[in-house]
């Protein structure tokens, strides 16, 4: 699978480290292979501050609220058909480091684990999955999330993604 993921930031948030890119990758590897997409992709994932992600909201959500992640999916409606050999843009993603660190402290767990959390949630949005149209789409989603944090946690001991929650 071919899958490329471009990280930026935005605001006042820190530097990422090799190793928090290496997990929004192997996330992103494993929620691509937890639903058999083998075609290549192209994700965006930009990291910023609670100001910055209350003004996106405000804008493109008509929420005038900080939240934790935010994805725009380059798919909605029609299909995207790329050019040959051109991989698949999937969207963007938004995720607040802020936000995701007050969290991992409210929740008991690891920073890693509430950023690979919220960057499948992003993802599973991207790809046609939304928590807000039933209780059943809810679990759906979350069912996935959770298989996807189980099998990082599986293969890659070395993060932290325990929920202590």
């Amino acid at each position: 699978m071919s899958m490329k993921l471009s990280i930026s930031r935005q605001g006042r948030t820190p530097a990422t480290t090799p190793a928090l890119r290496r997990l929004f990758r192997l996330a992103a590897q494993a929620t691509l292979a937890q639903l058999g997409i083998s075609e290549p992709v192209e994700i965006s994932l930009l990291l910023t501050d609670n100001t910055t992600i209350h003004e996106l909201n405000r804008d493109y959500r008509g929420k005038d609220a900080p939240t934790d992640v935010l994805s725009f999916a380059m798919e909605e409606g029609d299909a995207f058909i790329p050019a040959d050999g051109e991989p698949r843009m999937l969207g963007d993603i938004v995720i607040s480091r802020e936000r995701a660190a007050e969290q991992a402290q409210l929740y008991g767990h690891s920073k890693d684990r509430e950023e690979a959390f919220l960057f499948i949630h992003g993802l599973l949005h991207l790809l046609g999955y939304d928590h807000e149209r039933s209780a059943q789409e809810e679990r759906k989603m979350f069912d996935l999330q959770n298989q996807i944090i189980a099998r990082l946690k599986a293969d890659w001991p070395e993060y932290d993604l325990s929920s202590h929650d």
